[in-house]
């Protein structure tokens, strides 16, 4: 909600600290680069202050410039300044090389995280947002999170070092600076405080922003054919106009920390101004060391204006830290047990032994089915829109968990077995296609590891894949596209087939695999499908019934409930609700015809 404030700002600054937890002596490193380079430069003032008060004496005592001592103080200041070079450059280098280490950490731990999330999450969360996380959140932590440790080491130590040297130099001039430390403090905790719940509400903002964006992307077809352009745009304004309104404010409150503390360090400079001409005149203090104490307030509000923009670095890394964690708690897949049982000889029998199921717990899917399935048995599933063939599916490749009851594969409970060793069982042919980024071999080859180019050749050719891909300039060699928009959709579907038939499952399943083809195409894909099905368990979601008639038994789904099976024939003669459905595809045909 806009203006939400963290729920946890404290335990998210302890949990992402404890990523640089392993590279404790590299921070080490760092600290003691930072502290020798921070105060080199911080003793450099002084030397000049001693310059200025030589010059100074010299010019009120009318004697002879003390170039020898001038010599020797420039000297210093060189090997100072080249010193604190030196180490400033190790402390950048070693920090970059921390700092990228505990963001591939944290991308790691994400991207393992996404691999155990159970389906219903992503039903749940839009692939923008979750992207947003992934991509935006960590990259944001890692830029801020490298320029804000360094800044924070170096700070912390410039101050306490100009504090001491000031010290040093003059006791009640530093009383004077010190009044403007605690006005400083206050500015900097007041200002953060405001702007936190802006950063926060700003990457969520973003996460909404660039889930509209994937979503209108993805769909650009569907949003032309039906129009809906503008609205889009509408929505996408709706969205930005949220995320500017979001980012305005927590970088306007937050950018008021920058001119507060110049305020303050034109104050503080002012007064050591005022006071050190007093103490000059009164000959407590030298004219050189007024001259360092100037310097030193201008470098004092250096860091304390650098501790603003620290400040809303940290903010902004500790919002997208937030969202990290957030999707990092999120509850996994049951964990699995290790099981040792021996799956080369199971023949295929599946078994749902009254299971029940809902994507919410309070609206059921799929109600006490329970259905006994032989090896080699090919098995039609239909049934209108809803009616939980899908869903029947995705318990069967275990893609989520019964709530009740038990599916067996060959008498073996599926709670004993893997997710791995069930779904190497399968393979799958769905109506929507995927594809990655890469040659037809490639895409082909992923149906099994370690495919040979004949295995792949033959796999192609039983799925009548291979004549088109000749066809082609590169061939085999063809990258597809990330969309694979370089080939037709019924093409993409020929090699998904030819994926399946060369990981030569054990069971099959069929989502309306042939709906995107023509029908000739269709006819020789049918006749692979055929060969491929053979001594194989299949299963079969089918719309044009006409497809499913040689099924040895098919299975009428409607409301989560298998209300008809039996074969085609025996079906028709039941005069039920399968034969309703397919004598009014058989008339819509006749009609069209």
């Amino acid at each position: 909600m806009p203006g939400e404030k963290p729920k946890e700002f404290k335990k998210t600054l302890r949990r992402l600290a404890r990523y640089l937890k392993p590279q404790a002596g590299k921070l080490i490193l760092v600290g003691i680069a930072a502290l020798v380079g921070t105060l080199f430069n911080v003793i450099s003032p002084k030397l000049l202050g001693d310059a200025t008060s030589s010059l100074f004496d010299s010019f009120v005592q009318s004697v002879g410039v003390d170039f020898a001592f001038l010599g020797q103080l420039l000297f210093w200041l060189l090997v100072l300044y080249t010193v604190s070079s030196l180490f400033m450059y190790v402390q950048q280098y070693v920090m970059a090389g921390v700092s990228q280490r505990m963001i591939a950490s944290m991308r790691k731990e994400v991207n393992e995280k996404l691999s155990r999330l159970p389906l219903r999450y992503f039903d749940k969360h839009s692939h923008g947002d979750l992207l947003s996380r992934a991509v935006n959140d960590i990259d944001n932590i890692n830029t801020s999170m490298q320029q804000a440790l360094t800044q924070i080491i170096t700070s912390v130590i410039t101050i306490v070092g100009i504090i001491v040297m000031m010290l040093v130099i003059n006791p009640l001039l530093t009383l004077v600076v010190c009044v403007t430390l605690p006005l400083s403090v206050l500015v900097i905790r007041f200002i953060a405080g405001r702007s936190q719940k802006y950063f926060v509400n700003q990457q969520a903002e973003l996460g909404a922003v660039n889930g509209h964006i994937e979503e209108m992307f993805t769909g650009h077809q569907v949003v032309k054919a039906y129009g809906h352009e503008e609205e889009a745009i509408k929505r996408f304004d709706k969205m930005n106009d949220r995320l500017y309104t979001a980012g305005w404010k927590s970088q306007f409150i937050s950018g008021i920390m920058m001119p507060m503390m110049t305020f303050i360090g034109n104050l503080g400079y002012v007064l050591v101004s005022i006071a050190g001409g007093i103490l000059v005149i009164n000959g407590s203090i030298r004219i050189g060391d007024v001259q360092a104490f100037i310097q030193y307030t201008q470098q004092i509000s250096h860091p304390m204006a650098q501790a603003a923009g620290i400040a809303n670095m940290i903010q902004s890394a500790l919002a997208s830290a937030e969202r990290i964690f957030t999707l990092l708690d999120e509850q996994e897949e049951k964990p699995e047990t290790e099981t040792v049982t021996d799956l080369q000889q199971v023949k295929g029998r599946i078994t749902f032994d009254h299971i029940s199921f809902g994507y919410d717990k309070d609206q059921p899917v799929i109600n006490d089915v329970t259905l006994e399935v032989e090896p080699g048995q090919t098995v039609a599933i239909v049934g209108p829109t809803g009616a939980g063939k899908t869903t029947l599916i995705n318990l069967l490749m275990r893609f989520y968990e019964v709530d009740r009851g038990r599916i067996l594969l060959d008498g073996i409970d599926y709670a004993k077995l893997s997710r791995e060793q069930v779904r190497s069982r399968f393979a799958m042919v769905l109506q929507d296609t995927w594809l990655f980024n890469g040659t037809i071999r490639e895409n082909i080859a992923y149906g099994r590891e370690g495919a040979t180019e004949e295995d792949i050749i033959q796999a192609a050719k039983s799925a009548y894949a291979d004549d088109f891909i000749r066809t082609l300039p590169d061939g085999y060699d063809t990258v597809l596209g990330e969309d694979a928009t370089n080939i037709s959709q019924g093409q993409r579907q020929l090699l998904t087939i030819a994926r399946a038939i060369l990981s030569d499952p054990l069971i099959l399943i069929l989502d309306e695999a042939t709906s995107n083809v023509d029908t000739r195409t269709e006819m020789n894909i049918q006749k692979a499908m055929n060969e491929m099905m053979k001594d194989r368990t299949s299963f079969v979601i089918a719309h044009r019934l006409s497809t499913i008639r040689d099924a040895d038994r098919i299975l009428v789904m409607n409301h989560g409930d298998i209300i008809e099976q039996g074969t085609h024939q025996e079906l028709l003669d039941q005069n039920g609700f399968y034969a309703e459905l397919y004598n009014s595809q058989f008339t819509e045909a006749a009609v069209a015809n």
